[in-house]
């Protein structure tokens, strides 16, 4: 039995262009890729990209890695990242990533990935590389995820620490028993950039009382 070429992507998604280079012996590559589609062999993430899906691949598809592919530069951040970490009980629906450029959504067959905007300063503060599914995706630190959020959230009380405890603990409730473990350095950094610095000094002291 023929090897299915596709396979050879395992789960890293790929451009249209490269899915049609293994078709090189058919006139319409482009028409491939759409019958390909179709026939749920590979999944689209946007316009002219795709993952092969897992029946195919054998390989489960990462979603944090399709999610830094969708629109980059980007790591996961926000509250889905602080699912991940196990640090917030709800269930997160929305794939939610940090980026430079303007803030997108995008809706495909895998969910809903949301990006946000920050500045080009602020961005690279906290950011480490994860290995699961036999790839490697960017995401937030425990520490900077949280910070994305508080910068998310409008109505993180700003005036005392008390006020910031409650949010944490009853708004989000986010596990407090691990701050006490939290990268001071981090939150110290995404303070400097100016952004919610009042809140992100609370928080340190929160941290380090």
């Amino acid at each position: 039995m023929k090897k299915n070429p596709l396979t050879i992507f395992r789960n890293v998604p790929v451009t249209s262009d490269i899915i049609q280079s293994c078709y090189n012996n058919l006139s319409a590559t482009d028409e491939k890729v759409r019958a390909l589609e179709k026939d749920g062999q590979i999944i689209r993430l946007k316009r002219g990209l795709y993952v092969v899906n897992k029946e195919v691949s054998g390989r489960d598809i990462d979603i944090c890695l399709c999610a830094n592919h969708i629109y980059g530069p980007s790591y996961v951040s926000l509250q889905w990242a602080l699912r991940w970490y196990g640090l917030i009980p709800e269930q997160v629906f929305t794939v939610t990533s940090i980026t430079t450029k303007r803030s997108r959504t995008f809706e495909n067959k895998l969910g809903n990935f949301d990006y946000h905007q920050v500045n080009k300063d602020y961005y690279p503060i906290g950011i480490k590389l994860i290995e699961e599914n036999d790839v490697c995706s960017q995401i937030a630190t425990p520490e900077k995820a949280l910070c994305d959020t508080i910068i998310y959230d409008s109505y993180v009380p700003s005036n005392s620490t008390s006020g910031l405890y409650r949010y944490l603990e009853e708004d989000m409730r986010f596990d407090i028993d691990v701050l006490p473990d939290f990268n001071c350095h981090i939150i110290e950094q995404c303070a400097a950039n100016g952004i919610k610095q009042n809140i992100f000094n609370n928080l340190l002291k929160i941290i380090k009382r």
